[in-house]
């Protein structure tokens, strides 16, 4: 666990407290009253609430909340292998299996810190995981609130095998919406994407932004550092930068697929939309005794901040 100790008091920042089912969630604050809670199963953020209280994450009133099954919403963590949304359980098990606490894990870079509250967690396999997926590692997970409400996702993977190991990742990230319909995403247009919908064809994003009409699964490859979800109906918009996830995945079930899911509201599609920063089409190859790294960061600003303001470029997160 940590913290800034010239800006925060630590024990203020960080409380344990327990899930229905009796599983651990660690909720860290900051000053301002933002939060984000994290839970021990899975890794999964369950909530991130700026500092009015309102809930910026999207979970179905249908979500299962039971291990193994991974909550639907939030933010899951997709390791070692993030096939399209819906993949299989065994391939992505590290949002099945319970992490820990890390109360000393090796150090980040002092801006990952800095004026930030933050918890640690750490990921090794099991026996189990291990005849799914034959190779040792270390997966740390650091969740970061910033002063002014930004959430900050750090993944490290570590290769403490024998031999190398390739793997691809994903933050399975829930935005919660007013109405999919005055949505827009801007950030990708041109890109070249995969159609999960046509067997994983390649196309190229033609419109000058993406907007929501029908079912979408795609994976958008090699995007910017900075893309933008504009909400018209709150006037605000999620502002995602990452660093080390190359793919962005778009996804929203719409009506139909949304019947045929038992965790998921028949007409839930309409408040959220799963954008997700990934590393998919090239999986990413680690020689023993190396590390990836792999941040997300969630800012909320108000849509009059338009995408002109925006370094598309990358900024740098830290």
């Amino acid at each position: 666990m940590g913290h800034s100790a010239a800006v925060w008091d630590y024990r203020a920042a960080t409380e344990i407290i327990k899930d229905w089912n009796g599983i651990d969630q660690v909720v860290v604050r900051n000053p301002q009253g933002s939060s984000v809670k994290v839970s021990l199963h899975g890794g999964q953020i369950t909530s991130w609430r700026n500092e009015q209280g309102e809930e910026l994450l999207f979970t179905s009133s249908k979500a299962i909340f039971k291990p193994p099954k991974a909550m639907r919403g939030g933010i899951s963590i997709c390791f070692p292998q993030f096939g399209n949304c819906e993949s299989s359980q065994q391939h992505a098990f590290a949002r099945n299996r319970t992490w820990t606490i890390d109360e000393n894990p090796p150090p980040l870079h002092p801006n990952d810190s800095h004026g930030k509250s933050f918890i640690d967690l750490l990921l090794k396999p099991s026996e189990e995981d291990l005849k799914f997926w034959p190779h040792s590692f270390e997966l740390r997970l650091r969740v970061a609130i910033a002063a002014d409400g930004d959430l900050a996702l750090i993944s490290r993977v570590r290769n403490i095998n024998g031999k190398p190991f390739s793997f691809s990742f994903g933050y399975h990230t829930y935005l919660s919406v007013s109405d999919i319909s005055e949505v827009r995403i801007e950030g990708l247009e041109t890109l070249d994407f995969l159609d999960n919908l046509r067997q994983r064809e390649r196309f190229t994003e033609q419109g000058d932004a993406i907007t929501f009409e029908s079912e979408i699964d795609r994976v958008y490859l090699s995007s910017p550092n900075v893309i933008a979800v504009l909400d018209h109906e709150r006037k605000r918009t999620y502002v995602v930068r990452k660093e080390g996830l190359p793919d962005v995945v778009v996804w929203n079930p719409w009506e139909k697929k949304s019947k045929s899911m038992t965790d998921f509201g028949a007409e839930e599609f309409k408040q959220m939309l799963c954008v997700d920063g990934a590393a998919i089409e090239r999986p990413i190859t680690l020689k023993p005794g190396e590390e990836w790294t792999g941040r997300l960061t969630l800012s909320v600003v108000p849509s009059s901040f338009c995408s002109e303001h925006f370094d598309l470029q990358g900024k740098s997160l830290r």
